[in-house]
């Protein structure tokens, strides 16, 4: 809960940025702060031992870079709630493909249909934000997938391949994020005030949630860690309407409910 709070505080902020600098730009100072940030404080190893370990760095540090270029795109084109709903079918769907009993399934079931109402947005209106929110869903469910794999030594050694990933997701988003700059104007003081403002977009938005995400990810299985984080669509609606002022529908609140419904089942299922 503490990593959803900051997670979308910071999105709710980068949305204010995306107008000076752009959202691809915003995405990937948000991801170069956070590198700088997570390099900073872990100080990892370069080298990693396997080529196993090589591969899974990548391929983390791709779908986390693709990710958060993919949501930012989709945020300045949908509201929060909506995309943050429809980017819950990623990790919806590694929980079901990771499940193994009825109630698993029941809540996966619960926690979908509550997905579905908070969406609560029009598929002809704005095709290609939500083109741009599926994108992200399916770039989340390989976070999920290859973080569960670099922390699987441990939670210190899960903060460590998520710096070196970070880094590497930078230089993904790199090309898109620097042409993005382009066209906006000679530097000034508003300018110099935006990317001091995105290294804040990156604490919240990346540095605290997701070293949270690796303490988690290297103590339960990677189908529970998605089930637990469909917490994230009620969040995000609760920052919505309390910094951007978008109040819930009534579809919102009983999806918000049934995502709820969903995390009761599937913790009782788990202590069974």
């Amino acid at each position: 809960m503490a990593g959803a709070v900051t997670q979308y505080v910071g999105a709710a902020l980068a949305v204010e940025l995306f107008g000076r600098l752009g959202s691809p730009a915003v995405a990937w100072l948000r991801l170069s702060w956070s590198a700088l940030a997570l390099v900073a404080w872990r100080r990892p190893r370069w080298r990693a031992t396997t080529r196993r370990q090589r591969i899974d760095l990548a391929c983390f540090g791709a779908a986390l870079g693709l990710m958060n270029l993919s949501f930012y795109l989709a945020i300045a084109r949908l509201p929060l709630g909506t995309a943050v709903a429809i980017e819950f079918s990623g990790p919806i769907s590694v929980a079901a493909l990771g499940s193994r009993r009825p109630r698993d399934l029941v809540a996966v079931a619960l926690a979908g249909c509550g997905v579905v109402l908070l969406a609560d947005v029009e598929w002809a209106g704005n095709a290609a934000g939500v083109g741009f929110a599926l994108a992200s869903a399916a770039m989340w469910a390989g976070y999920i997938v290859w973080g569960r794999r670099v922390s699987a030594a441990g939670a210190s050694a899960g903060l460590d391949g998520l710096a070196r990933s970070t880094v590497f997701a930078a230089v993904v988003v790199a090309p898109v994020g620097l042409s993005g700059l382009v066209g906006h104007g000679p530097p000034d003081r508003a300018f110099a005030a935006a990317l001091l403002a995105c290294a804040a977009v990156a604490l919240c938005s990346n540095v605290v949630p997701y070293a949270l995400d690796q303490v988690v990810l290297a103590r339960v299985p990677a189908a529970r860690f998605a089930l637990l984080s469909t917490l994230l669509p009620a969040t995000a609606t609760l920052v919505g309407a309390v910094v951007l002022g978008q109040r819930p529908s009534t579809a919102e609140a009983i999806g918000v409910a049934a995502v709820v419904a969903a995390l009761a089942v599937r913790g009782s299922a788990a202590s069974a």
